[in-house]
């Protein structure tokens, strides 16, 4: 009875906000079914299947969870492509769903029959979870970049917190006369893409695109020539990224950031929690504030995202009892019970409404408000079935001119859109 009234007590704050609030199918017609899940380990997940009493005693569905670490997932949703059968739900990171397209089918007209409400996703978010215009998931998970940066060390500068990018550049310069800090940790060295994830940014923010409307490489036109030196030149000529930054990977960011050594930091907002632990960080939480990413001028805010949606199987066998499954498990009042669980600390926000709401904002210092910024004008990222591949070519290009190994960048561009066309 306890998750029962807990369902029902966050039912009635999602209907007072004028936010969705989900409600199981009259009659039960799913009565004594079974929906089998796989997903990815995560606590986020966890926290949901401790809150599936409410749900099976409404619908008498009964929800079967397997999960599977991080390393290992991509080889077993694979495996359940080309065996199938064992899974009606699964978890998919937004990278991987090109490839795994096969495994998954429409379910428009169910999610429309359950009234969910797409418009409370950001599009950056679901757009992962459609495959040739049809719906085929939603998004349960999702991280967004924001700009951290030291409270005191801008006020020592006086230097306000920087809305775009030309004003982050004369704050850090700021900083580094005032300061013994860096302006800003950025990497720049190879590893899983982490040196494009700011980059895109800025490409998007001087209007360009990665790809063309007919799949063709456009990162080398003028506008992804103007965002690749603007982000090299934040190390080699404006010199506000830390010496040896040419070979920093993201981590190597997030540790100047945390030891005292650098002003500000564009990074995943899961990152947060680091920041500020005393077991691995210098910081307290006084000194750290966040802020949307600056935006390149006038331009409208991004941001890169990371998203995992959950879809149901092309096998599943009760693909109703899926769909029932996952409206409730992508019902905001859900997401919003978790955030303000005292006893977790999870962060992750899907929906405008959460993102926007005051409580979930008071718990946390104003960083879904933030997020909520970027992601009303963030496009998103297309990937490809080639994606690794792509990314190591486009990063191996940003490596090069920030090392000073390659010195034209519209010729490093060229040679990497080169690369590109012959595996597309």
């Amino acid at each position: 009875m306890k998750h029962l009234t807990s369902a029902l007590a966050m039912a009635a704050a999602l209907v007072g906000s004028g936010a969705f609030a989900w409600e199981a199918t009259e009659g039960k017609p799913y009565d004594g079914e079974t929906v089998h899940v796989l997903a990815v380990k995560s606590s986020q997940f966890e926290a949901h299947e401790a809150r599936l009493a409410a749900f099976e005693e409404a619908t008498g569905i009964d929800v079967v969870y397997d999960y599977v670490p991080f390393p290992n997932m991509k080889e077993a949703l694979t495996t359940e492509m080309v065996a199938g059968g064992d899974y009606d739900v699964v978890s998919i990171m937004d990278q991987w769903v090109p490839s795994l397209q096969m495994l998954v089918q429409p379910i428009d007209e169910e999610v429309a029959s359950k009234a969910v409400d797409l418009e409370d996703f950001p599009p950056a978010h679901l757009r992962h979870g459609r495959v040739n215009g049809e719906l085929v998931g939603l998004p349960v998970r999702g991280h967004v970049q924001l700009l951290f940066y030291r409270k005191d060390l801008l006020e020592q500068a006086g230097a306000a917190v920087p809305n775009t990018w030309d004003e982050v550049v004369s704050a850090a310069k700021a900083v580094q006369e005032a300061t013994d800090a860096s302006g800003i940790a950025l990497p720049y060295g190879k590893l899983s893409g982490q040196n494009l994830m700011v980059w895109i940014n800025l490409l998007w923010g001087h209007g360009g695109k990665l790809f063309d409307e007919a799949g063709e490489p456009a990162f080398n036109s003028e506008a992804g020539i103007a965002a690749t030196e603007q982000y090299v030149s934040l190390l080699t000529e404006e010199k506000i990224a830390p010496a040896g930054s040419a070979t920093f990977v993201e981590q190597d960011a997030v540790n100047s950031f945390k030891q005292g050594n650098s002003a500000m930091l564009p990074v995943w907002w899961w990152v947060r929690s680091q920041l500020a632990d005393p077991e691995q960080s210098k910081l307290t939480a006084e000194q750290i504030g966040f802020t949307s990413l600056p935006s390149v001028g006038d331009a409208p805010k991004t941001t890169f995202t990371n998203t995992w949606i959950f879809a149901v199987t092309e096998g599943a066998e009760n693909k109703g009892a899926a769909v029932e499954y996952l409206s409730w498990l992508t019902d905001p009042a859900l997401e919003r019970e978790v955030l303000l669980d005292e006893g977790l600390s999870e962060v992750v926000a899907v929906h405008f409404s959460n993102l926007r709401d005051d409580e979930v904002n008071a718990r946390w210092g104003g960083m879904h408000s933030a997020a909520a910024e970027a992601l009303a004008t963030a496009e998103g990222m297309e990937f490809g079935d080639n994606w690794p591949r792509v990314s190591e070519i486009l990063e191996t290009a940003i490596s090069s001119l920030a090392s000073g190994e390659e010195a034209d960048t519209a010729t490093a561009l060229n040679h990497a859109a080169e690369e590109i066309k012959r595996i597309r």
